[in-house]
This record gives structure tokens, C-alpha cells and sequence, in this order.
């Protein structure tokens, strides 16, 4: 944990929609910190040639396999290596967004190579927006279907729920694709927008997104990350608690098998007073170089009085060869908040629980089975949609077959 009682110097940015050409080592000298450490510290800009290629070494690469990524460091041309559908909701699907035109960009601001590649190659951003006062009683079903694991894809998609409305939507990804994608979430005051990206991608495809949301006075936004297909997923939430009573509730889910790479680096930023957060990501690994990544970054600001905040991260390892790495970040900048505080733990299968099964007759099999269940089902259960949270516990029954097989 690190505690402060004065802010960290502000990484300059451009909010020009158009992308102002910024140096980050430029702006990281200029601020009289090196290198960046902090996620609140870190350069923007919508330039992919401001960033340049990873190498590895940076912060906020050096657990990516980015080798594998090198695809996604430039511009898709042709930019036709996904289809969009709409199973539910198309009503609230609005005109498209060119770059420049509003609300593209008001919360958006691109913090990796990918990200700005997502900016720029997306002349045309999807935007669904909930209308003022709206309750929106079926889920907003968007499929992404990816068309061929050596077709690339850039994509900027804007969810904006307007005042005192309601709504679920699901991003659902499937196929194979190699996807730069940037998801830009406005939650107005007073709204209620619960945010769900599901990875059930193949397993040649690869994803790299940034979610970044604002949440306004009194409003709630649940956001969750779903990870169980893909070569390599990387899905990193950047959530900021503006508004005064504003709410911020971050679930991850994630399953990996031999040679997949999941990842999510969250940030968690209040802002505003009387804000409440609360991070929790579980994982599940098996498989020889299965892989997952977990960072999570929780910033409490000067101003962010009365704050109610805790990130956890849980990995159940099933099998040999299987790693995860789980690095939870907290920085405070006031001491006059309701509590803070960040856990992570990582081990394999609890020897009392399966001897307290197994004493009562449950093979082990079945023992192990159960355990991972009570395990992940935690997350399922909080998604609140019944016919979504049965898919995805018949998903966790095949991954746990393929372990017994």
C-alpha cells in the first residue's frame, strides 16, 4: 500500500478528440518522475507512434507476452476482421460516432499503443445510449464475431446511460480475431449501467481492450470482465467515481488452460465524496503455460472524503505449470475516509475441504469439482441474468471435465 497526504504530479493529456501529438518520456521528464509507477501517473495520448512499440520492460507490459501482440501496435487496414449483431436491444444502438463528435472522447483517454491504435482505427464508434429515465428491462445483447484469427479488427465502442436510467448490457465475443478495442462507459447522474464483456473467444484469437468509465453523482455502474476463450485476452477496466455518492463495483471471472494468457490491470479512481468501490476478480488456471494476470490499482484522491473502498483477487491453481500473478496497488491521499483495504491470494485446492467432502462419502473427483464450483460461482451469481449465469456454469463444468479426462 502507499499512503500520501499530497497529490501525485498530473500526467498532462490532450482531450482534443482530433489527438494532439504528446511524448510520454517527454511529459515523464517534465513532471520530475522517473520511470512512471503509479497508474494515475501514466502519459496519454491518441497517437500510437507517442507510445511505440512495447518492449517488455514497461510497467504496464512487462507480465504481457508481447511478442504475440505486435499485430495490435498498428492501424487495421482492412478493418473487417469482426462482425457486430443484435440479439436484444437494438433500439437503444444510436448514429455512429466519427472521431470529434460527442460524446466520443469525454471520458476516453487512450494510456497504451493499443489503445490509441483502437482511436484511430475506428473511424466510426458503435454507441449505445439509454435514454433519460429509461428502465431498460432485457439486457443490450451485442455479439462480436470474430472472422478468421489472421484478420485484425480496431473498434471504439461509447455506452452512455443519460440520467436516472436503467439498463444491463452484454459484450459478447466470440470466433477468432486479432481485436484492438476501446470501450468508453458514461454514466450519467443518477443512472444505474451494469457493463458485462464476455471473452469466449477461440482459442488462436487475440484481444486487447481498454474499458474506461465515469460515473456521476449518485449513479452505479457494475462492470464485469468474463475471460475463458482466447489465445491472449487482455481487458484492463479504468473506472473513475466522480460524482458525490457515486458507486463503483468491478467482478472479474476468468479460467485458463495450457498456453492461454488472461489478464486485466484494473484501476479503481474516487474522485468525488462518498463514493464506495468494490473490486473482486477470481481465477482458475490449468494446463501446462496457462496464464493469468491480475493488477489492480485503487486510487482514494484529496477531495475523495467519506470513501467505503476494497479490491481482492482469488486464484485457485488446479494443475502443475499453471502460473498467476496478482499485484494489488492502494494510494490514499486523505485520512478522512470509512475504510480501504486490498487483498490477494493465490494457492491450489484446500486439503481440509476435500477431506471434509471426502469423509462424507463424495469421491474426490467430485470433491475437487465442488470446490471450484463454490469457487467461481461467487462471481456468475452476481451478473443477475439467470439464462447468462447457466451458460457460464455449464462452461466451468466442461473446463473442469477436461481437467478430470
Amino acid at each position: 500500500m502507499t499512503a500520501s497526504t499530497t497529490a501525485p504530479a498530473e500526467a498532462q493529456h490532450s482531450n482534443a478528440p482530433e489527438g494532439a501529438h504528446i511524448d510520454p518520456a517527454a511529459q515523464v521528464a517534465a513532471a520530475g518522475f522517473v520511470p512512471v509507477q503509479t497508474r494515475s501517473e501514466r502519459p496519454h495520448s491518441f497517437e500510437p507512434a507517442d507510445f511505440g512499440a512495447p518492449t517488455g520492460r514497461e510497467v504496464n507490459w512487462k507480465h504481457t507476452p508481447v511478442a504475440q501482440l505486435t499485430s495490435l501496435f498498428e492501424v487495421a487496414s482492412p478493418n473487417d476482421g469482426v462482425s457486430y449483431t443484435y440479439s436484444a436491444g437494438e433500439q437503444y444502438i444510436a448514429a455512429p460516432l466519427a472521431i470529434g463528435a460527442a460524446p466520443r472522447g469525454e471520458v476516453f483517454l487512450a494510456e497504451d499503443v493499443t489503445a490509441a491504435v483502437a482511436w484511430q482505427g475506428s473511424s466510426e464508434a458503435l454507441h449505445v445510449r439509454i435514454p433519460r429515465e429509461e428502465e431498460v428491462a432485457e439486457p443490450v445483447f451485442i455479439s462480436i464475431a470474430g472472422l478468421g484469427a489472421q484478420r485484425r479488427a480496431d473498434a471504439h465502442i461509447v455506452i452512455e446511460a443519460l440520467e436516472h436510467s436503467s439498463a444491463t448490457v452484454v459484450l459478447q465475443h466470440t470466433g477468432s480475431a486479432q481485436y484492438a478495442q476501446n470501450v468508453e462507459i458514461i454514466v450519467r447522474d443518477g443512472a444505474k449501467l451494469t457493463v458485462i464483456s464476455l471473452q469466449q473467444w477461440a482459442d488462436d484469437a487475440v484481444h486487447a481492450a481498454a474499458h474506461q468509465a465515469r460515473v456521476g453523482a449518485d449513479a452505479t455502474l457494475k462492470h464485469f470482465v468474463v475471460s475463458f476463450g482466447g489465445g491472449i485476452v487482455r481487458v484492463n477496466p479504468n473506472v473513475e467515481l466522480a460524482g458525490a455518492g457515486s458507486e463503483g463495483y468491478l467482478y472479474g471471472l476468468s479460467y485458463a488452460d495450457a498456453g492461454q494468457h488472461l489478464e486485466s490491470q484494473v484501476y479503481l479512481h474516487h474522485k468525488g465524496p462518498h463514493t464506495k468501490g468494490d473490486v473482486l476478480y477470481k481465477g482458475a488456471l490449468q494446463g501446462q503455460g496457462a496464464h493469468s494476470v491480475w493488477i489492480g490499482d485503487v486510487l482514494i484522491g484529496a477531495d475523495a472524503t467519506g470513501t467505503d473502498s476494497y479490491e481482492a483477487n482469488r486464484n485457485l491453481v488446479l494443475t502443475e505449470g499453471a502460473r498467476a500473478d496478482s499485484i494489488p496497488n492502494l494510494e490514499i491521499e486523505t485520512g478522512d475516509i470509512l475504510g480501504a483495504g486490498h487483498a490477494s491470494a493465490t494457492g491450489r485446492f484446500d486439503d481440509e475441504q476435500l477431506f471434509y467432502l471426502q469423509a462424507r462419502g463424495i469421491t474426490e473427483e467430485e470433491a475437487r469439482r465442488l470446490v471450484v464450483l463454490g469457487f467461481l460461482t461467487d462471481i456468475v451469481q452476481r451478473l443477475g441474468i439467470p439464462a447468462l449465469e447457466a451458460e457460464l456454469l455449464a462452461a466451468i463444468e466442461t473446463e473442469l471435465a477436461e481437467v478430470s479426462a
